[in-house]
């Protein structure tokens, strides 16, 4: 195997494509992209640069942050009770869950130790009242064609980042976990990430 047949093979695992789907891709042959990666050929540079592009476009993707997010997004509204967010993170075991206003904006998150810090403060009739009461800020957000890279101090610092649209709908939620998920089914876990997304 030589450099370049080495370098396409560890770029098409990075990307997670056979063979076949990057030749597809490419706009190649699967036996010639075999015949590269084992050194058999070597590749015209116009083969090559479709090849490379067709990585490139791969990996972009696996670049961005909703590669990584969790979907759909489980909310809760800003103007039901907090009874309905205790059965939710109850049921899916959530610390936290956010809040939508009417129009499925983001606008707050209900953490479980507000619940429990109000009902300490109020009784149980905090149940019934309005999460507004109760909600604090939102999760941090950023939009999903950002770099993952983006992500990583906000998830030192929060539980989790909500992925949203340009109307601040959230369509994705990333947590460490997620994160840490899809970087180790993938060996792009391995690249130099510090140079990628930056």
């Amino acid at each position: 195997m030589n450099k370049i047949g080495e370098e396409i093979r560890r770029l098409r695992l990075a990307a997670g494509l056979s063979q076949r789907e990057l030749a597809r891709l490419a706009g190649v042959s699967q036996s010639l992209i075999a015949k590269i990666e084992a050194g058999k050929v070597n590749p015209r540079v116009e083969t090559l640069k479709k090849i490379l592009d067709a990585l490139e476009a791969v990996l972009r993707r696996l670049d961005r942050v909703e590669a990584y997010a969790s979907k759909p997004v489980i909310t809760v509204r800003v103007d039901e009770p907090v009874r309905k967010a205790v059965v939710v993170m109850d049921r899916y075991g959530f610390s936290q869950v956010p809040v939508v206003d009417e129009k499925g904006r983001v606008v707050g998150t209900v953490i479980e130790s507000s619940v429990l810090r109000a009902i300490i403060e109020r009784g149980s009739q905090v149940l019934d009242e309005p999460i507004e009461r109760v909600m604090v800020e939102p999760l941090p957000t950023v939009k999903p064609d950002e770099p993952v890279m983006r992500v990583l101090p906000l998830l030192e610092r929060y539980p989790a980042v909500l992925v949203v649209d340009d109307e601040n709908r959230p369509i994705g939620i990333v947590t460490k976990i997620d994160l840490i998920r899809g970087l180790s089914r993938s060996p792009i876990g391995g690249l130099q990430w510090n140079q990628r997304g930056g």
